[in-house]
């Protein structure tokens, strides 16, 4: 009986580090495969000449368990005729142009600690609402927009992207920290040229981090 305890003390505690690191990993996982896109997006805009942009689902009409998880690259809609933008001297009309990425379980967008301007924490990241009819009514929704122009520079240089480890609430439209996502952050910074740097800790996304609580949103 106490080998049998022992066995089971073992498996439980093996189980609840696994637990602690999935956050940790999750992140990592959804850093990369978002700087995979912004690089997707620079590249369309260089390439292509026209503004192109990282969107990040904020409330999808019909796939509501994918807001701040699903992120697609979309580019400003081209005249067929003449292979150039639409509108190039006003607002771009976004059109997906890859199929993304879904951050992994519990790993969600940060609405709080993603800025227009990371050094000075201020400006809410832009959004956009993209409605391509019936036909494509899965990616219909409210986006938040990080630009390029035709050269690949961002609208917002130095503009951050962050996300972490926690849990959505129902009907709530950011996720929570849970106990053992209290410092599973991570994200980078959008330089002028496009290109981006990885934060090496969460004290680099905010010194708020080191005090959240269980329940806070982010």
């Amino acid at each position: 009986m106490l080998i049998v305890i022992a066995i089971i003390t073992i498996l439980m505690t093996a189980g609840s580090i696994g637990i602690s690191n999935a956050g940790g990993k999750g992140v990592s996982s959804g850093v990369a495969s978002a700087e995979a896109l912004f690089d997707e997006a620079r590249a369309t805009a260089v390439s292509k000449n026209i503004r192109s942009a990282v969107l990040i689902a904020k409330d999808l009409e019909y796939v509501p368990g994918d807001n701040l998880k699903k992120i697609i690259v979309a580019h400003e809609e081209i005249d067929s005729s003449t292979g150039a933008a639409s509108n190039p001297d006003g607002d771009p009309e976004w059109v997906p142009s890859s199929r993304g990425t879904t951050l992994g379980s519990q790993v969600y967008f940060s609405v709080e600690y993603s800025r227009e301007d990371h050094e000075s924490g201020t400006g809410e990241i832009e959004t956009y609402e993209l409605d391509l009819g019936s036909s494509k009514k899965s990616v219909n929704g409210t986006y938040y927009v990080y630009e390029f122009n035709g050269e690949g520079v961002p609208k917002n240089p130095g503009a951050s992207f962050v996300i972490g480890f926690g849990a959505m609430r129902p009907n709530e439209e950011q996720p929570i920290v849970t106990a053992s996502a209290k410092r599973d952050f991570g994200g980078f910074v959008i330089w002028r040229n496009g290109r981006t740097s990885v934060f090496r800790s969460p004290e680099q996304i905010s010194s708020e981090i080191d005090a959240l609580t269980p329940g806070t949103k982010f």
